[in-house]
């Protein structure tokens, strides 16, 4: 690997302008095809075998796709000063509804004034249409559509607007103001560690060109696969944060190699060579990380995963040709524009080398105040409270929470949530009065937690029917699973029920995600120590970098449990409460976090924090082979490392930190957890646990069996600055340290 990175440097170097033009045609082609093709995305959360499913299969074959999730929409009719049954009113809400349905795709309004359809107070009413024909995949779009044609109602003073009934698939996030308060922070760093405004310039706009390059790619795949509406958001987070992160670790080395009068040539050469084989690997690691996810059964989760990895591949691809393109293009000018005060001069001693001689000097005290640290970070997340997001916690004054206020003020919690119980008959029926669908109704009705029930309606069929039940309980609250689960142990004799709908939905994501999660987490970890043993050859090694990296997520789902489940901050990250929530609620306002989230979390952060391991480890690794002195070389290794992985910490969290500010909770909760844990990687990991444990561990962190020394292949991820022109290393710098070998004094290779 050495030896081809170091030859594919060289070459980008000296073709500089080639390969700057290829990236740049490459990227704006790519991204402007999405544009001008379009970017066609699913809000396909369908999970095949669950109950939900097997539901919404039977309502879609018994009565049209019109009663589909899909298929219908309600607009809430609220009159803040007086009733709706009042004759100018209810006149204005009959106009409306002649609108909607002369609205094309309509095949049937359903008005207020009918029973169940209007609220108690007389003030809040719901007019249900229903939809044939349409783009199901665009379920705003469409409720936008109808929720025009009632311009009369509001006309005549009337309230209307229209009830979400998405799912958070169906969510559309588009970038915006984030991304570019996240570039800026970044540049804002990145200026600060280099003290000159052109070596700050090129790690941002590799990554942005990385970015572009993912965001074309994943655009026009909507074109054959699925793409979840999440991708791009999460695609240009993990894109920016890595982007930059692995320009800078390359630029860093690179200029340290210029100030010691190496040839900007054979400077770009030993830079790909040696940092970018550790670029490889730390990549190799995230996107190894989230394609693991397609083990987690649940499929908008395993597409999010590999789609989101093509901007790790991108940022990968960017960072070991057009960096060394670029560095090739400026030579020294890569130092130009100079800022007065900032950088660091040459010969200025390290204070990371410092920490690094300090705890090893002291490696058992370190470690032992390093867990209970991190232990105490951890324990609230044994607090983590995970369920299903509604409209509730949505923006203030937005619509679909708007719409949720009301629909809860008026018809109960429940109606925000509705189960759709689909039965399969054994014998047909004529219409809903037949004993085996009044015995159906009346079991349902008597199941805990069910407020009251609908109507039931027969298929065309008359072998199949549905019956709409609306729960006691708000879409989020845990006690609606417990209803759903009651419903489906029912048995009633000639039908064989099935529970829908949102809430039965996500009820079955979060046990699905529940049941895969073990095994997820069990291949990533073992997947990524083996990337680690394959690159550092040393079983230790690897096993201890899984373990590290599964304390830092325990770190960071502690934050997100005194965030959002203590409540403690979740108003500063943009979370807003109810109107009529009380002083403590309002302080302590608790937001539960979707089941799939702590595993793509996971995913990410574990695949994040490899970065930096290997980093470090690549120095410390370097250190060792020269001199053979463990302690030394940790010391060594971590002031080396530790500016510039500082430096790169900084950018990503300032990248997520931007993120929080995004309106949707989704985006905040992932803003949360990815700061906070790179946070603590960064610092409390990186700069105390680590280096203790190699110390402590001496000799025994590279030793390898001579079985399994002869069976791994010699990588030489970590490469040698001093290799031979074709990146050669010498004798067996690559190799482990033999189980039949004692202490060597010299360093090999």
């Amino acid at each position: 690997m050495t030896r081809f990175l170091g030859r594919l440097g060289g070459w980008c170097a000296r073709h500089g302008m080639v390969v700057l033009a290829l990236w740049v045609v490459a990227a704006a082609g790519l991204l402007g095809g999405s544009l001008v093709l379009g970017s066609p995305v699913s809000n396909d959360v369908t999970i095949p075998g669950t109950d939900a499913q097997r539901a919404h299969d039977l309502m879609r074959t018994g009565f049209g796709p019109g009663y589909d999730t899909g298929g219908t929409v309600q607009l809430v009719v609220y009159s803040a000063k007086g009733q709706l049954i009042d004759k100018p009113r209810k006149e204005a809400v009959e106009r409306a509804i002649a609108a909607i349905r002369a609205v094309p795709h309509v095949k049937q309004v359903d008005t207020p004034y009918r029973r169940g359809g209007i609220a108690s107070n007389l003030q809040i009413g719901l007019i249900t249409v229903r939809l044939e024909g349409h783009d199901t995949t665009k379920p705003a779009e469409a409720a936008q559509v109808v929720s025009r044609a009632a311009e009369p109602a509001r006309a005549a003073g009337l309230e209307v607007v229209p009830a979400d009934s998405s799912t958070p698939a169906d969510k559309e996030i588009k970038t915006g103001p984030s991304e570019i308060i996240g570039v800026a922070c970044a540049l804002l760093v990145l200026v600060f560690a280099f003290g000159t405004l052109t070596a700050a310039l090129v790690p941002i706009f590799t990554a942005l060109v990385s970015v572009a390059a993912g965001l074309g790619i994943i655009g026009l795949l909507g074109h054959v696969v699925d793409v979840p509406k999440q991708a791009g958001i999460m695609a240009t987070m993990i894109g920016l944060g890595v982007g930059i992160d692995y320009a800078l670790f390359l630029l860093s080395r690179h200029r340290r190699l210029l100030a010691d009068g190496v040839p900007v040539q054979e400077s770009v050469r030993r830079t790909v060579a040696s940092s970018g084989g550790a670029v490889v690997f730390a990549g190799g690691t995230v996107i190894v990380a989230l394609s693991a996810l397609v083990l987690g059964g649940f499929p908008l989760l395993r597409t999010l995963g590999w789609i989101t990895g093509i901007s790790v591949v991108t940022a990968v691809l960017t960072s070991v040709t057009l960096v060394p393109a670029l560095l090739g293009l400026l030579g020294h000018r890569v130092n130009a524009l100079k800022l007065p005060f900032l950088g660091r001069r040459r010969g200025e001693s390290s204070g990371w080398a410092g920490l690094g001689a300090w705890v090893a000097r002291r490696p058992w005290r370190v470690l032992i105040g390093s867990v209970v640290v991190l232990a105490a970070l951890t324990a609230p997340a044994l607090a983590l409270k995970l369920g299903p997001l509604d409209e509730g916690y949505g923006a203030q004054g937005s619509e679909p929470r708007r719409a949720y206020e009301l629909m809860a003020s008026g018809f109960g919690p429940g109606v925000n949530g509705p189960l759709l119980v689909v039965a399969r008959l054994d014998e047909k029926v004529a219409d809903a009065k037949a004993p085996v669908v009044e015995r159906l109704t009346d079991a349902i009705e008597d199941v805990d937690g069910v407020a009251h029930v609908a109507p039931a309606k027969v298929g065309t069929s008359g072998r199949s029917v549905m019956i709409q039940a609306i729960p006691d309980y708000a879409p989020s609250d845990a006690r609606s699973a417990d209803v759903v689960h009651d419903v489906r142990a029912l048995s009633v004799p000639g039908a064989h029920l099935h529970v829908g709908g949102k809430v039965a939905a996500l009820t079955d994501a979060g046990d699905r995600m529940a049941e895969r999660t073990p095994l997820v987490i069990g291949v990533v970890v073992l997947l990524s120590a083996l990337l680690l043993l394959l690159a550092f050859r040393a079983p230790v090694v690897a096993l201890k970098a899984a373990v590290m990296n599964l304390i830092s997520l325990g770190a960071a789902f502690g934050a997100l449990a005194m965030v959002f489940s203590v409540g403690l901050g979740s108003r500063l990250v943009g979370m807003d409460p109810p109107l009529e929530a009380s002083s403590l609620q309002m302080f302590f306002f608790t937001v539960p976090i979707e089941s799939y989230v702590p595993l793509m979390l996971f995913a990410v952060l574990f695949g994040l924090s490899m970065d930096y391991e290997v980093f470090l480890l690549t120095a410390v690794r370097q250190a060792y082979l020269r001199h053979r002195d463990n302690s030394r070389a940790v010391a060594e290794g971590l002031g080396s490392t530790g500016r510039v992985i500082t430096s790169a910490a900084l950018i990503m969290v300032s990248v997520f930190v931007a993120f929080i500010a995004y309106p949707d909770p989704m985006v905040k909760t992932f803003g949360v957890g990815l700061a906070a844990a790179i946070a603590v990687d960064a610092t409390i990991i990186r700069g105390f646990l680590v280096p203790a444990t190699m110390v402590l561990l001496g000799r025994a962190n590279w030793w390898c069996p001579r079985w399994l020394d002869r069976l791994l292949p010699n990588l030489s991820v970590e490469g040698h600055e001093e290799d031979d022109h074709d990146g050669r290393t010498g004798g067996d710098a690559g190799r482990g340290e033999r189980d039949d070998l004692p202490e060597p004094v010299g360093a090999r290779g």
